[in-house]
């Protein structure tokens, strides 16, 4: 009969073998951009050189609209995450969205830009380089989680360029969670196994949490999920971006914000919880925060009528006009 050692060194080597059997099942490679663009980048999707970096953006709306609204996603995300609300808004708004460097179709930094710095503030500059290239003077940002932080720190940075702001499940302050798969990417092994592996569960199991209602999540969002993270590049920005985050700093910059600001919130977001949200309200005099019911992380995913609704209500009272009523007669 075999002795405790024994059975103990087989069954180490059973759970060696299941691990990498499981790890070839899940070794999944980098995505060329161009077959993606025939999936993700079709028209309105347009691309345009940014000091050497190839930016994925949809204009869309009125060009005559004097304050155009910028949205800008969260980690591991892409521009097709406000579809909902340009649904809604591009009638009168003239709306832009743009993959962010290292995420989407745009890719991780190229050109001008320094490879590795994937802080708030190097997102901050790009921000303003591309408002520049777009000949927009000022505009209305409008972003969620890291979108959120890029947001207002550029608002602190080129306060000038920015009309209002709209902070949706914003990260930079202290009290940020993350799902699963991103707390793995911080790790220093599995994050740099992560750059040639990704169980399609990871991805999954990451969008339920960052849910309200997990059953929303369909097999069509994960996979727009799951092929845009394995476009060449992201994974390794993606863990640069982790790692180069730095919740509660600056956050003693925020009351110096005077932009009309608006805070909205999932009220079942379980990785950056409302009480955030009301950390920004109290830091930024006169913003309004209103707490979204039974909604989780991705609220303008998650139902876009809903969460586009306040938006709406507060370009109406902050009297920022779309193209239509700006160009009406006194």
């Amino acid at each position: 009969m075999p002795c405790m050692g024994e059975r103990l060194l087989r069954l180490v080597g059973v759970l060696m073998m299941v691990g990498a059997a499981m790890l070839a099942l899940s070794q999944a490679p980098d995505l060329p951009v161009h077959g993606l663009v025939t999936r993700w980048g079709l028209p309105p999707s347009d691309f345009i050189d940014l000091r050497g970096q190839l930016v994925h953006l949809r204009d869309e709306g009125p060009r005559e609209d004097p304050l155009p609204l910028v949205l800008l996603h969260g980690t591991a995300d892409s521009l097709h995450t406000w579809e909902g609300w340009v649904r809604a808004l591009k009638g009168r708004r003239r709306v832009i969205r743009l993959d962010l460097p290292g995420f989407g179709l745009t890719g991780p930094y190229t050109g001008q830009y320094a490879a590795g710095d994937y802080s708030g503030d190097a997102y901050a500059r790009f921000l303003v380089n591309l408002l520049d290239a777009l000949n927009i003077q000022r505009a209305v940002l409008v972003g969620h989680s890291l979108g959120g932080e890029v947001a207002w720190r550029t608002a602190l940075f080129a306060p000038q360029r920015v009309a209002a702001l709209v902070l949706v499940d914003a990260s930079g302050l202290a009290g940020d969670h993350e799902p699963a798969g991103l707390k793995l990417a911080r790790l220093p092994v599995l994050g740099h196994a992560l750059e040639w592996i990704l169980p399609r569960g990871l991805v999954e199991a990451s969008l339920a949490e960052a849910y309200g209602d997990p059953a929303k999540v369909t097999p069509e969002l994960v996979e727009r999920y799951f092929q845009l993270t394995l476009r060449d590049g992201n994974r390794g920005a993606l863990i640069r971006r982790l790692r180069a985050a730095a919740p509660g700093a600056d956050a003693e910059r925020l009351p110096t914000l005077k932009q009309p600001t608006l805070i909205l919130w999932g009220e079942r977001d379980r990785l950056i919880p409302p009480a955030v949200g009301r950390q920004f309200q109290e830091r930024i005099a006169g913003s309004h925060l209103v707490v979204l019911d039974g909604l989780g992380h991705l609220p303008q995913q998650e139902d876009p009528a809903a969460s586009v609704k306040p938006l709406q209500d507060f370009l109406a009272a902050a009297a920022i006009a779309p193209a239509a009523a700006a160009s009406a007669p006194p």
